[in-house]
Formats: structure tokens, sequence, C-alpha cells
């Protein structure tokens, strides 16, 4: 095994370099280099096939990765995990140009590494991290060794079929009519090949009759075979689609991709179901708390169905009210490690999108036994605080309940009771139907009183640090036949707030108790601090538009936050700006088991809500942590009452109406109870009971858990870009004011008002317009050529069509340029834009550009060659 590896340029080596001999190290030799440094593990990220370069991560650092072909990476895709050799540092720093001080901090933390306990692999890790710390804009370079384990993308391939036989030059597949072509639509996988005799009957009889069309359906398809030398991998097609152009076969592919089920139930899941219709056992409310009699509703979406989450409130005395938080009793219906678990577990959240709900639970839980219907008993969990009128919690009670919830509330019903000012009197609206023995005046009462309380709540919260950012979402109104016929951006309402401070809280109570209780699995929630980098480049980005930020924590930049919104009161699209920009500041919260974090309690913490613990308790029906969660924390409330028994001193709840403080449950948690004999006997037996996880289990599920949120987050993004990019096909082209958020001689990057969403307009040497970039001004002049010559020298080769960049108003149309393969234009030759003209205004020439300056900016759908749906942006010039 050799000690270090030759440095190796960004430039690819040629095709018949012997770069591959990686590929015969055999698997002990990889986990040697690993285990010494030398080599560590990481997730693969492809940046471009067709320019040979990749990146990958260690441990968070990012690594330049050489990429020739399918020999030098090892026949890596994106996603893969793969052992990277890093070129010695020594070495690295030479060829990318360091000095000595920087060589010098990095021999010196060497040094000072190596008198500590740490490995030499840790040892490494911090001599790259010295390094880069010093030069953040500088990356090591290495190689792949092996590949670990494998991408799902290789069992998730969408893309177009070429009706022509095709395979790679100078490669021998056996006859050239056996084989097509499969372009992905995803960019940054390799060319495919699919032998013709693999397709599914009809498209493989379409393709014999010369059917061309079958070039524009999308197809779903795994990878079989890569050989080794082999360019283009063997894929085998699973399934057709659909059209391109059509919206279903794109959501289809956009569900297969990320792996989201759409399937029905399986019948073993389905199996595990309570007979129908289904009534609560009366042993149950034997063993319950009875809540029947409190004035309890629910608030969700309009069109929700299936209803995790129930609020009530009711007055302790003249300062003190008792609010509750009551939630689905999932875990009585989905016991451990049968069918139905273990689907739930596979399916790990629901998904909703447009016109498609996708659940994690059947309906006959979600929508109907577990569900918290109005007018209906239904079991919950449930949680009541005693909070004074200063919104300080003098009480805590957590228990197994029957509750009956009075009604639905819709988010705009309680926003416009909140409008109204909680008068009852609501003629002319739509009154929500009320069950039971309350009337809408309870109703109304409840929520002014929750608003009051809540609202000081957050103001508590947000005071000790909390960071709350608001960016607007995109709101699709479809028509009868579920198409987009126009959008609009939603806005938070009261509404949303009441109920969300609620949910931090109950959320926030269940990760004190169960990381008490079990200190080794339990599953939490956690929200690392942002990348200094981001912050430092978000931080500067403000400075330059007048605007001073310090992002030394959370609580200073959420303190920031209202002096921003105060200083660009009038100006609410830069600050929608400096708020996505924030946004994207942030790293992912994630789950994970508290075991694996043992004596690094200050890595648990949530960054975000500025608070030490916090977990997913209150939607059990949409996501599987939460069952989790509360299978940990019956555990909790039984071992309670069972130490309870025996020792009569720790109450587990008080008598009468009071609320209870019990030892583990309570506002303190009695560790000492929790340490004893009587206490570690009465928490084994009810983690035996309920089926709490081991620790190592609720690794496994944390790290799925969190993959699986990724995937449904941007599987709802991509059907986000699928409905605007209908939207826009349908009418044809859109037009919208847009802010200049970069300007450069390439391109510019545009903020879209009406989409808040972000576009690059690229441009070079434009034929018909003269651009002019002033580098010592960063401004951009744009002019016919009789008026300002271009300046050619300054400029990239490629020449651009006008038409490429703009759209002419005298012309009024889109010119796409179908010779170079570049994109399908979805808009026909020529429409009409006398509606938006007047509302905006075309760019008159000449004109000169800056950042934040307003540029108008037209809109239209485009196919992009291998099928991805995409959407262009040009300027909208006169």
């Amino acid at each position: 095994l050799p000690t270090s590896s030759v440095p190796v340029a960004v430039a690819a080596p040629p095709r018949n370099s012997q770069m591959n001999f990686a590929l015969h190290w055999p698997e002990q030799a990889v986990k040697e280099a690993i285990e010494k440094g030398r080599a560590f593990k990481a997730t693969f990220r492809v940046n471009a096939y067709d320019r040979k370069e990749a990146f990958c991560t260690v441990d968070g650092l990012p690594v330049d990765v050489l990429i020739n072909g399918a020999d030098a990476q090892n026949r890596a895709i994106e996603g893969d995990v793969v052992a990277v050799m890093l070129d010695p540092v020594v070495y690295w720093t030479k060829l990318r140009g360091s000095n000595d001080a920087l060589i010098s901090k990095a021999t010196t933390d060497s040094t000072k590494n190596r008198d500590s306990e740490k490995g030499e692999a840790a040892r490494a890790l911090e001599r790259i991290r010295a390094t880069l710390s010093c030069n953040p804009s500088k990356r090591p370079t290495g190689r792949v060794l092996s590949i670990i384990r494998s991408s799902p993308r290789r069992e998730a391939v969408i893309g177009l079929l070429a009706s022509n036989p095709w395979f790679p030059e100078g490669e021998e597949y056996g006859r050239e009519l056996d084989y097509i072509q499969l372009i992905p639509t995803n960019s940054k996988l390799p060319m495919m090949v699919i032998t013709v005799e693999s397709l599914p009957g009809c498209a493989k009889e379409r393709l014999i009759n010369g059917d061309v069309s079958i070039e524009r359906e999308l197809v779903a398809a795994r990878i079989e075979e890569w050989k080794e030398g082999s360019v283009c991998p063997k894929a085998q097609v699973i399934s057709m689609l659909g059209r391109a152009e059509e919206i279903e076969p794109q959501i289809s592919a956009v569900l297969f991709e990320h792996a989201i089920i759409a399937a029905d139930f399986s019948p073993e899941s389905l199996s595990c179901l309570p007979e129908a219709p289904w009534k609560i056992p009366t042993e149950e409310y034997e063993t319950r708390k009875d809540l029947r009699n409190t004035c309890t509703f629910t608030i969700d979406p309009a069109s929700a169905t299936d209803l995790d989450d129930a609020i009530s409130i009711e007055k302790v005395s003249e300062k003190v009210f008792r609010i509750g938080v009551h939630i689905a009793d999932v875990s009585r219906f989905v016991l451990p490690d049968t069918a139905l678990d273990r689907e739930a577990r596979i399916r790990s959240t629901s998904v909703y999108i447009p016109q498609h709900k996708l659940p994690m639970l059947p309906p006959e839980l979600s929508e109907e036994a577990c569900s918290l219907v109005p007018g209906e008993n239904r079991l919950a969990f449930s949680i009541t605080w005693d909070i004074d009128d200063t919104g300080n919690i003098t009480g805590r009670w957590i228990g197994r309940s029957v509750i009956h919830s009075c009604c639905k509330l819709s988010y705009d019903d309680v926003q416009d009771i909140i409008d109204g000012g909680f008068e009852v009197d609501v003629s002319g609206k739509t009154v929500p139907k009320l069950h039971g023995q309350f009337e809408l005046k309870d109703v109304v009462d409840s929520l002014r009183s929750l608003h009051g309380i809540t609202k000081k709540m957050r103001e508590i919260r947000l005071r000790n640090g909390a960071f709350w950012i608001e960016t607007p979402k995109l709101v699709f109104l479809l028509d009868e036949s579920g198409n987009p016929y126009d959008s609009l951006l939603g806005v938070r309402k009261e509404s949303s707030c009441l109920v969300e401070e609620l949910m931090l809280l109950a959320n926030r109570s269940v990760a004190q108790v169960i990381s008490k209780a079990f200190p080794d699995c339990a599953l939490l929630r956690r929200h690392v601090e942002p990348m200094s980098m981001k912050l430092k480049e978000f931080q500067e980005f403000c400075r330059k538009h007048g605007l001073e930020l310090d992002v030394s924590s959370s609580g200073k930049l959420q303190l920031a936050l209202p002096k921003m919104r105060q200083k660009l009161k009038n100006d609410p699209v830069l600050l929608q700006i400096l708020l996505a920009r924030a946004a994207r500041t942030m790293q992912l919260a994630v789950y994970f088991c508290t075991g694996d974090l043992r004596g690094r309690e200050d890595e648990w913490a949530h960054y975000g809500l500025s608070i030490p613990l916090y977990t997913h308790f209150t939607s059990p029906l949409r996501r599987y942590p939460d069952i989790i969660v509360h299978r940990i924390l019956a555990a909790v409330v039984e071992a309670e009452e069972a130490y309870a028994e025996k020792r009569l001193s720790c109450a587990a709840s008080d008598s009468g109406d009071g609320i209870g403080n019990g030892c583990f449950t309570g506002l303190y948690f009695d560790r000492e109870a929790a340490e004893s004999e009587e206490g570690r006997e009465a928490l084994l037996s009810a983690a035996m009971r309920y089926g709490v996880p081991a620790s190592e289990v609720v690794s496994e599920v944390a790290a799925y858990c969190n993959e699986r949120k990724r995937a449904s987050k941007h599987a709802e993004q991509s059907v986000e870009n699928i409905y605007l990019w209908a939207l826009l096909k349908n009418k044809e082209v859109m037009f919208s004011e847009a802010r200049v958020l970069t300007v450069g001689p390439y391109f510019m990057t545009v903020y879209i008002n009406k989409f808040a969403i972000e576009r690059r307009i690229y441009f070079g040497e434009v034929e018909g317009l003269a651009v002019k970039w002033i580098a010592t001004t960063g401004i951009l002049v744009l002019s016919t050529p009789n008026t300002e010559p271009s300046q050619k020298s300054h400029l990239p080769r490629s020449c651009h069509e006008i038409e490429d960049i703009g759209l002419i108003m005298s012309q009024c149309r889109i010119v796409t340029r179908e010779d170079q393969n570049k994109c399908i234009t979805i808009a026909p030759s020529s429409y009409n834009t006398e509606s938006d003209v007047t509302t905006t205004p075309p760019l008159r020439i000449p004109s000169v550009i800056g950042v934040l300056s307003i540029v108008p900016v037209a809109i239209h759908a485009i196919i992009e060659h291998n099928g991805r749906v995409n959407f262009e942006a040009k300027l909208y010039i006169q």
C-alpha cells in the first residue's frame, strides 16, 4: 500500500492513463487506508460529467476529485459513498499556491494533535481543517479508491429513449441494432445503453415500427451493469411513464426518482387495522384521563382530513390558564415489528403535492380511527400546562387521554375571528359546525385567550434568541381539471403562529422528558450552527446594502431582523431577497439518537429555536419519528405510574382537577428517582412493554428518516417547479419585474418577484446588442452597436443572438436555437402580450444595470433536450 498519493491536477488526464489502478485495491487495503488516515469515507457528488470534475465532502470538508469517464472515478455516480485518497497536505499547499505561514500552522496543529489521544485519521483531518481555516478558498485534492455503498440513484433513473440504434464509439456490445441510447434527465448521470430486447412489450413494438414519438416519453429505469473500462452503463427500462410535456408523467418521474411510494398499502399492513367502524374499548376509559368535557378543537388547512393535533384551554384562576395539546395516539394502533409498522417506517413520511396525497399510514387510520374528527371520542396523548398571564409555565401533566373535539376550524376561520376582534357575530360567513355541549362563543373565547397567551410565548421565545425567517411560498390556483391557471405568494398568518407556538412547546416538553428518562436511546432533533463561510457571505451582502448585522449567534441575528424589517419597510422585495438569503445560510435540522452524542450534550441543541432539547411528537400520522417518540414517552409515563405505586412520596398525578407534576414527566425531572433501583426497574420494564428501540436501532431510524425527509422535500420542490412550468406553458409567456442580485461580464442573476425565484440570464458577445462590463464599478451597460462598441476583449468567444437573452417587444416572440439542441420551446412562435405590456414596461436601450437594479423579464416554459421541464427568463427589451 503506498504511503502517499501524488497530487493530481484539476484537468483530466488522457483517457488511456493508468489512473484506474485504484479499481483493483482489495477491500482490506481500503479499510487500512481509512484507518490510518490516508483515505476517508465520503459522499460523492458530481458537478458535471462533461467537465470531468467532481467534489465530495469529507466530514464536511469539500475535496476536489478527479473524474475521467468511468475509469478514474471507479464507476461512481452522484450519491455513492466512496473511499477517497487525499493528497498529502504539503503537496496540496504547494500545488494550490500556499505560503509558509499556512504550512507552519498546519505543522504546528499536527504536532499538537500527535500528543493527544486522537488517532492518525483524526490528526490528518485536523491538519486539513487547519489549512482550510487559513485559506478557505482552497480545497484539498484526492481520488476515488472504491465504492463503499452504491447510491440509490442507480435504481431510479429517469430519461428519454433515442429511437435510433446506438452504442458508444469504440466499445463493443454486440449487434448495433440490439441497443438504443437512454438520455438521463439528470445531467450528472452518464449516457446509458438499453437492450431493445429488454424493453416493455409496447415500447419494443413501437420502436420496431419506427414510432419516433417514443422519444418524447419519459421512462423509469435502473442501472444493471457497468463493466470496467466502459464509459456507459447498461440500464433496463422498468416502465413507460408518459409524454414529457404532460404534468402527470413528470410527477410520476419525480416520485420514482426520489423513491416516494405511491402504491397502495400491502394486504399484510391492512390486516393490522382494527375493524371498522372502530369504537373505543371500555378499558381505555378506565385507564386514561377523561378530557371530553374540555372545550377542544382542531385548527388545520381547510382540505385536511388527517387531523392529528387538537388544542384546548380552560381558566384555572384569574391569572392562570390550563392549555392542552392533544395528539392522536397513533402508537396505540401501530405496534412495534408488525407489518404496518414496517411499512410506515419504509414510507417514513407523508408527502403532500398538488392533487396528490401520499400518506404514511392507511386512510382507515389517518383519516378515521386516529384522526381527531369533531363529534367523536378519540384516544390521544395529551400535554397540559398551567400558564400564567405573563407566559410563564407553573405546572405540567403528560399522559394518555380520551378527548372529544367540538369543531374543526380552518386557518382562515381562525384568522377571520382574530381579524374580527373575536366577536361572536360572524354573520355573512360560514360558521364551523359545532358538536356537543359547546357553543361558538366558547370557541371564540378560547381563541381569544390562546391568541393573547401564545403572542406572549412567542415574544419570550424570540427574546431568548429563537431565529425566525418568513419566506414566501408559491401557491397555485387550479381549475376543475387540476391544471394551474394562476399563482400567488402565500403569506403566513397569525392563526398559523398560534398553532405553531403550542406545537413547539409540546415538542420541547417531550424532548426534555424522554432525553432524561432514556439518555441513551431518545430520538431527538438537532439543528447545528450555520457554516461560518455562508454567514460571512450573507453579512457581507447585507453590508454592501447598508445593513450591519451581527451573526455571532442566533439570538443576535434574530435581534437584527426587526431592524432590517423596519429599515426596508418601503422595499418589501429587497427584504424578501435578504430573508431568503438568510434562510439559505441555515443547515438542515436532523434526527439523531442521544446515545450517539452521549457526553456531547452541547451538540444536541437546536440553533434555529435556540433551545437545548427538541424533538418531533405532534404529527404521528405523518412522520414515523413521532411514532418512535410516542413509544418512548408512553414508557416514561407508565414507568412513572409504576414507580409512584412503590414510592408514594412521588405522586404521578394530583387528585381532583389539579395538574400533575410527576417525578419523570413534570416540570422538574427527579434524577434520583430515575437512578434508584425501583426507578431503573420501572423504566426497563416499561421500555420492553412499549417496544422502545435500542440505541443502534434508533440511530438507523434517525439516519433513514433524515434521508426520506430530504427526499420528500426535494420531491415537493420538484413538483412545485412542474406546476410553475405548466402555468407558464399555459400562459405562453409571463412578465414580471426582477431585481438584479449579481452582475458580471458573462451573466446576471435576477430575483423574479412574481414567483419568488432566482434565474440566471447568460450573455456574451451578442449579435445586435453591445454588452459592456465595467469591472471597477460593477456596472453593465447595454446599448446598440452604433452607440457603444462591443468590448470583445473582455467577453467570451461564443456569440449569442439577441433573442437568446431577450424578448424584443416589437417582435413579440421567443426564438430558441434548436439547431444547438439546447431546448424545445413550449410557447408558440407568437402570442399576445398586450395585457402584460401595460403592467410591466420593457427595458429601454441603452440601459445601465447594477446590483439591485430593477429590470423587466419575460418568463416562459421549456423542455430541455433530456426531457427535464424548466423555465427560462429573458430580458424584456424595447
